[in-house]
């Protein structure tokens, strides 16, 4: 009689024991970013954090998201050092819109089969968006699923959770006419819209080609996004009053806008320096002025509503990027890109 043979589950194409000391080496990344609010668990059987003291009626806040297909140029360019910090930015940026101070961020990376250097490379990336986000990397998932992913790509998604007054919860109700809008200038594309700019861009070009100022479409491409938490906690901490709104500009981009309040429009008469890889996108797709801010950032990742601008003093010589007012708030109940003449 053929004796059978005995399956394991690395034979099915997942190594518990490489996920094993893959955990080991990525706990001293980890414990970089920890807070005096963490609670350590060597464990592994879940994330704990204390609530921070100092509040009086505390709300916490969560985000999720993921890097979408920016991922396939980390992929094609062979570089995993950066999506992490997308991963962060993603999260971070859209909770402090409600006025959250982030606490800490869980991450979830999926492959086909665990690549040990490759999630080393992406947690270093995340523990740099924690440490520029301000918030603490507690746990996560590892998880391989043979057959599911092609060889060498991998998913992303990640978890952030923030904490804040109730009182001081950014909720955008009080936008009225005359209220200006403020501009915080971006990196480039951060992490939306590249379905789009993939299918634009590399119809035509390699990730190798340089395009302009001898820069390589690669590297444009891969530019991790921006992560506002420190001025805008900065400036919460400064000029509560004085702020009506928020918005994180990634998908959907400046239609945005119009969730902060529908009872009052957004007329943007007045655009930051418009990043040249957008001019690019554009002009190699032949794609429309609408479409365009429709999808992408165009060169303003994050925008405050606010009565004045005085706050703004300064702000490019203790950030290092501009902040600028770039229209008004009006009674049209649409977003309105004047320079360009549209509407959104």
């Amino acid at each position: 009689m053929e004796e059978k043979k005995s399956f394991t589950y690395k034979d099915a194409g997942v190594d518990i024991k490489a996920a094993d000391e893959n955990k080991k080496m990525i706990m001293k990344l980890i414990k970089e970013t920890y807070s005096e609010n963490v609670i350590p668990d060597d464990k592994g059987i879940g994330a704990m954090f204390k609530i921070p003291l100092g509040y009086k009626n505390p709300v916490l806040i969560s985000g999720s998201d993921g890097v979408g297909t920016k991922l396939k140029i980390a992929f094609m360019m062979k570089r995993h050092d950066s999506v992490g910090i997308d991963l962060v930015a993603m999260c971070a940026n859209d909770i402090i819109r409600r006025g959250a101070k982030p606490l800490f961020f869980m991450d979830y990376i999926a492959s086909g089969k665990l690549d040990q250097n490759k999630v080393n490379e992406i947690i270093k990336g995340i523990v740099e968006g924690c440490r520029q986000a301000g918030c603490s990397l507690i746990g996560g998932e590892t998880a391989q699923m043979p057959d599911f992913y092609k060889e060498g790509e991998y998913d992303l998604s990640g978890f952030c959770i923030g904490i804040a007054e109730k009182e001081k919860i950014i909720t955008g109700d009080n936008i009225k006419p005359g209220d200006l809008i403020i501009g915080l200038a971006s990196s480039g594309l951060h992490s939306n819209g590249y379905s789009l700019a993939r299918k634009v861009l590399l119809g035509k070009y390699d990730v190798n080609d340089t395009a302009y100022d001898n820069k390589k479409i690669g590297d444009e491409l891969i530019k991790p996004t921006r992560i506002y938490v420190k001025p805008i906690i900065d400036i919460l901490e400064n000029n509560f009053d004085n702020i009506k709104g928020l918005a994180h500009i990634t998908g959907s981009a400046f239609n945005k806008l119009k969730r902060l309040n529908s009872t009052v429009g957004f007329k943007i008469d007045k655009l930051l320096k418009i990043p040249k890889i957008f001019d690019l996108i554009q002009k190699t797709g032949n794609i429309s002025d609408k479409e365009m801010f429709s999808t992408f950032n165009m060169g303003i990742g994050f925008i405050i509503i606010a009565e004045n601008a005085d706050f703004i003093d300064g702000f490019e010589e203790k950030y290092g990027y501009k902040a600028e007012v770039i229209g008004i708030v009006d009674d049209s109940k649409k977003v309105r890109i004047a320079e360009k003449r549209i509407k959104l």
